[in-house]
């Protein structure tokens, strides 16, 4: 997949959480802009490009923003990361790092994460009947993962207003998976206490985001990729 005008990409996904072991996947995020003059045309370029081999997505700066404000946790990741998993960033890429917390609101920040780690439960649950074969044991494990650490990455970021990518204790992580592999129950409690815990919690968040700075980003950007027609 060749795109290009890429603003801004690094690893994400277990490689940046320290989760990996051998045979893990490399997942790489980033965001690109789309020439401005291709914005005014009958069909509108893709805003998205999925590729594998090597594992990479790309949102275009426009949809990057929308799922950003929407608190979308795995756009999240890509303005938070250690600097050393950059793989490309550039200026405007740099700029909007530098304006990552106005991204941020309570609201939807809590739904989001939560609301993603309960799709993991409901995963855990689907499979909840009688042993598990190897592969499915081991997809189960993986969903738990995610779930606690959605979990403790969400809170932290609704009650600090920090997000921190790597996560503290790797091989706790791995344990739990293995627990909830063996009986998906034991996710239930972990899940409901940070459901309370969000609840209880006053955030660090403002009620609703700031969208001015990332107005103001995007149309940065579209006047760098503008090149006026040729007469």
């Amino acid at each position: 997949m060749s795109v290009t005008n890429v603003l801004l990409s690094g690893i994400v996904g277990s490689t940046a959480y320290g989760l990996a072991r051998a045979g893990s996947d490399v997942d790489r995020l980033g965001l690109f802009a789309a020439p401005t003059e291709d914005l005014h045309g009958l069909h509108r370029p893709a805003e998205s490009h999925v590729s594998t081999a090597p594992d990479r997505t790309l949102h275009e700066a426009a949809k990057w923003c929308r799922l950003a404000l929407g608190g979308n946790p795995t756009v999240m990741e890509l303005i938070w990361l250690p600097d050393a998993l950059y793989e490309v960033r550039t200026p405007l890429g740099d700029e909007l790092i530098g304006i990552r917390a106005s991204f941020l609101s309570a609201g939807r920040v809590r739904d989001a994460y939560l609301g993603y780690a309960t799709q993991q439960f409901r995963k855990l649950l689907s499979r909840s009947a009688g042993p598990l074969p190897p592969e499915t044991r081991g997809r189960t494990a993986k969903h738990a993962r995610h779930l606690r650490r959605l979990c403790e990455q969400g809170f932290e970021l609704y009650r600090t207003g920090e997000l921190t990518i790597r996560v503290d204790d790797p091989d706790a992580y791995h344990r739990f998976g293995e627990q909830v592999a063996a009986d998906p129950a034991v996710a239930e409690p972990l899940l409901r206490r940070f459901e309370a815990a969000f609840a209880e919690t006053r955030s660090a968040l403002p009620d609703v985001p700031d969208e001015a700075p990332a107005e103001a980003w995007l149309r940065r950007v579209r006047r760098t990729f503008y090149a006026a027609p040729r007469a």
